[in-house]
Order: C-alpha cells, then sequence, then structure tokens
C-alpha cells in the first residue's frame, strides 16, 4: 500500500494540527496503522497505533490526552489529530501500515511506510 502524509506545518506552542495519511493502491481495512516521528537527532519513535476496526488505539506516554488517532476505512485514510502541541512535538511524522502485526509500537512490525510530514512547534 503506497501512503501519503500530509498536514504538517508550523504552529505555535499549545496549537493543534490534524495530519492526515492518504493510502492508495490497497483498501487500509486490512492493515494495522500507526504514526511514529524522528526529531532531528533523535532516533524515530512510536506516537500512536490504531487497528483495522478502528476500535482499539495506543499512544506513546508522551502524547497520550494530546493526540489521538482515527481512520476512516472508507475514505481510506488515518488521522492524527494533535493539540497542545510542544516544542517537543517538532519532528518528521510518519505513517506506516501493517498487514499482520503483534507489537503496534514497534516499527520492525510495519511494512509500508509514508514520506513524513514536517511538524514544527514554536515557542
Amino acid at each position: 500500500v503506497q501512503l501519503q502524509a500530509s498536514g504538517g506545518g508550523l504552529v505555535q506552542a499549545g496549537g493543534s494540527l490534524r495530519l492526515s495519511c492518504a493510502a492508495s493502491g490497497r483498501f487500509i481495512s486490512s492493515y494495522y496503522m500507526g504514526w511514529f516521528r524522528r526529531a532531528p537527532g533523535k532516533e524515530r519513535e512510536f506516537v500512536a497505533a490504531i487497528n483495522r476496526g478502528g476500535g482499539s488505539t495506543n499512544y506513546a506516554e508522551s502524547v497520550k490526552g494530546r493526540f489521538t488517532i482515527s481512520r476512516d476505512n472508507a475514505k481510506n485514510t488515518v488521522y492524527l489529530q494533535m493539540h497542545s502541541l510542544k516544542p517537543e512535538d517538532t519532528a518528521l511524522y510518519y505513517c506506516a501500515a501493517s498487514l499482520f502485526n503483534t507489537n503496534p509500537k514497534a516499527s520492525r512490525e510495519y511494512d509500508d511506510w509514508g514520506q513524513g510530514t514536517q511538524v514544527t512547534v514554536s515557542s
């Protein structure tokens, strides 16, 4: 499946953004979907994941209560709503898809990746 992330940008601390991940080539209803991010000079880290039906989600501790992952299988799109953004949320955000997933927080479980969308939070 091909993934195209969008919605990033520059926002002040405390602001909000909504990222979208549009899929093509296959229906994402068969896929577990996740968001990861990579800050400058840091390793890629897990942000959030959602199961095929959307009824189960996982979040990194650092974003719990501020970020919400959701999906619209009819639109073949996954979203990441981000509120109360902090400068430490600045990173390149990637969406990823996994057909078979036993550990949603592990990047090795994901087969397909989008190109990333930049989120920059100013203080």
